[in-house]
């Protein structure tokens, strides 16, 4: 049983403070028991070495490659997938292309090693040409081949994530299907397409070529028709449940659909009884034992265990990407913080700092109510630590 702890006085969103106490019986770490029958990648995050940052907010970060890959271990032991050098990693905020070509190439060496041979798909993209350079079409093509080819070369899948530079030029549909089908047709491997709403970026806003959602999906669903074979499936993150429903029931026959649905995931990726959504997630780096035993479980057919294991996970998760959603980063380092991932909770480019003390107080509370603090001793002394540093005592 958890020991009586202390009570610990943290802040609320109304401005008080209240006493909480922890009630979570941690969930035991461990692989799954039985093959799992959803596709499950969690995007996970850089472990910042503090010691060496410097000048965090103009240079490359400083990365901790040591807790970094521990990270992903922990993930891979538990049965799950991972997504590498997404939006979850950073990139884009904190993280350039050298720093993330580093991270697939290690990434991609410890899976090698790894005695599960764990999926890991990474991600493409053009960041590491400033977007004035990136004028039109040919441009883009080129820039996202420069990254595929290198992700190729370590070995791992492709996402080709969502490009800020189709949207800076006003790239119509055509000029978007024309991208996509010359980057489908080269690669060696089907790929996973990216759609990430403006609520994660708002620089992506308008992509495949319209700001009307259902023209829009029109524009992506023609995509992947013309080349289904090439394409391993979708993610979508548009915190759309309805959205997400209509478009997998759309999908031509083995084309995956791979929720980003941080909102409805445990609903989305149960599925109707007749299609469901598989996983391509921030979250699930931050719930990996509630995952990846919910998915368990739901293999095996028992769908009240999946309920119980992963609904308690939902009210974290829409509090860690809660507006504005693209600051969504911290709390997953939040987490791996007070779970003994890392030793320090700082962030490339000084990014613990997009999120206040009463968030951090909430994640705590909604975690330990998932079952999600592993030591709760640590936990608590962490959460001390940070109430200290915002004047809580």
């Amino acid at each position: 049983m958890l020991k009586t702890l202390p009570a610990l006085t943290l802040p609320t969103a109304a401005g008080t403070l209240e006493p909480y106490r922890l009630t979570g019986e941690p969930l035991v770490v461990r692989a799954p028991r039985v093959p799992l029958t959803r596709t499950a990648f969690a995007a996970a995050h850089v472990v910042s070495d503090p010691l060496r940052e410097r000048n965090p907010w103009d240079t490359r970060p400083a990365v901790d490659w040591d807790a970094t890959l521990h990270f992903r271990e922990g993930l891979w032991d538990q049965g799950l997938g991972l997504a590498e050098a997404m939006d979850t990693a950073q990139r884009g905020m904190g993280v350039d292309w050298p720093t993330a070509r580093e991270l697939i190439e290690r990434t991609m060496r410890a899976a090698k090693a790894h005695a599960l041979r764990p999926c890991v798909a990474s991600g493409a993209g053009t960041d590491h040409v400033p977007l004035p350079d990136l004028r039109d079409a040919d441009a883009i093509v080129a820039a996202y081949e420069t990254q595929m080819e290198a992700i190729e070369a370590a070995g791992s899948q492709l996402i080709l994530m969502a490009t800020r530079a189709l949207p800076a030029i006003g790239a119509d549909g055509a000029t978007y299907a024309a991208v996509y089908r010359r980057l489908i047709a080269q690669a060696r491997e089907p790929v996973i397409l990216h759609w990430l709403g403006d609520m994660f970026d708002p620089l992506l806003a308008g992509y495949w070529g319209s700001h009307d959602v259902a023209e829009a999906t029109g524009t992506v669903l023609a995509i992947i028709a013309e080349n289904p074979s090439k394409v391993d499936g979708i993610k979508i993150s548009l915190l759309d449940e309805a959205h997400e429903i209509a478009f997998r029931a759309r999908l031509p026959e083995g084309v995956r659909l791979y929720t980003g649905d941080d909102f409805n995931y445990a609903r989305l990726i149960a599925g109707d009884g007749t299609r469901h959504s598989h996983a391509l997630l921030g979250i699930f780096a931050a719930i990996a034992p509630a995952a990846s035993q919910a998915l368990e479980a739901l293999a095996q057919g028992d769908r009240a265990t999946y309920d119980a294991l992963l609904d308690p996970t939902v009210p974290l998760s829409r509090e860690i990407f809660r507006a504005p959603t693209r600051f969504y980063k911290a709390g997953i380092a939040f987490l791996a913080w007070l779970n003994g991932y890392q030793s320090h909770f700082i962030m490339p480019g000084g990014f613990q700092s997009s999120r206040d003390i009463t968030h951090y107080a909430e994640v705590f509370r909604l975690a330990d109510q998932a079952r999600l603090l592993a030591r709760p001793d640590r936990a608590e002394a962490r959460m001390r630590t940070l109430l200290a540093l915002h004047g809580v005592e």
